[in-house]
């Protein structure tokens, strides 16, 4: 297997990864304060990066790989996290989830920019496409019910966006797993220090499953789906595998439906379907 179709590979294993995030997170907010939910999750996965590099005993990052480190940390460790927890006490998942499919425009805008990637004019074309399916569900569900959740996750979008791009420039000579967990390692003292300054005063009303949701965003949103999507886009291009998230909402209307109970209608379906076709037009023009 060639390097570009093990990019695709480890994309398209971190985006199954990533779709639960945002059915997890309205699990999980549902009893615990979003900003707790942000800094836990982080703490949690930080000191599981911590082992993890201490473990296998890397080396630190260059001086240099400090700025961008921290830039990933504050895009992707403190504040897609935060906006999206936000955004779902306005909305549901459903409906947030489909906002996800203008992250592969934004993680491409910010590919040429930090990235030095050229796509070619048909892949902006599919990219603007498939972000406008996405921009139309959501004035069709009426996107002034909600401005608020949907601003939120606007803001989270670009935020991701340049989390992501910046991660995979590094991950280009510091390894994806090693990128995501020194992000979350530089972050983790003021994590950590968050996480008791925000702890409720009792755990009673958290049951089962806010627990499993705080579980999965720690273990798998912040840690092993980016070991999987930074290496991915390393290997098969920022532009390229950045177009496999318009199959995020797809999953991630699948999870809220079968396991949140939320109603999944026939518009959602039918943009899901929409950048689909997005993803596989953009992957054709993307180099």
């Amino acid at each position: 297997m060639d390097r570009t179709a093990n990019g695709l590979l480890n994309g398209f294993i971190g985006v199954v990864i990533f779709s639960g995030s945002l059915p997890a997170t309205r699990v999980a907010v549902a009893d615990f304060d979003p900003v707790f939910l942000t800094v836990a999750r982080a703490a949690i996965a930080g000191l599981l990066g911590l082992a993890l590099l201490l473990a296998l005993r890397e080396k630190r990052p260059a001086r240099a790989d400090l700025l961008p480190l921290a830039v990933v940390a504050l895009c992707v460790v403190v504040g897609f996290p935060l906006l999206t927890a936000l955004a779902l006490k306005h909305v549901t998942s459903a409906h947030s989830i489909v906002f996800i499919g203008l992250l592969p425009l934004a993680t491409a805008i910010f590919g040429v920019l930090r990235g030095g990637e050229r796509p070619r004019l048909a892949f902006w074309l599919f990219a603007i496409l498939g972000s406008l399916c996405v921009v139309g569900f959501a004035w069709t569900q009426g996107i002034a019910a909600s401005p608020v959740g949907d601003l939120l996750m606007l803001a989270a979008v670009i935020v991701c966006g340049l989390g992501y791009a910046e991660g995979a420039r590094l991950s280009r000579h510091l390894g994806g797993w090693q990128v995501i967990s020194w992000a979350l390692v530089i972050s983790l003292p003021i994590m950590a220090g968050l996480t008791l300054a925000t702890l409720p005063p009792s755990f009673a009303q958290a049951g089962g499953p806010a627990w499993l949701g705080l579980a999965y965003v720690s273990l798998f949103s912040m840690l092993i789906g980016f070991v999987f999507w930074y290496r991915g886009l390393a290997q098969g291009g920022i532009a390229a595998v950045g177009q496999l998230q318009l199959l995020q909402p797809f999953f991630g209307l699948a999870l809220a439906g079968l396991l949140l109970g939320e109603t999944v209608g026939w518009q959602m379906i039918a943009t899901s379907a929409a950048v689909v076709l997005c993803v596989a037009g953009a992957r054709r023009y993307a180099r």
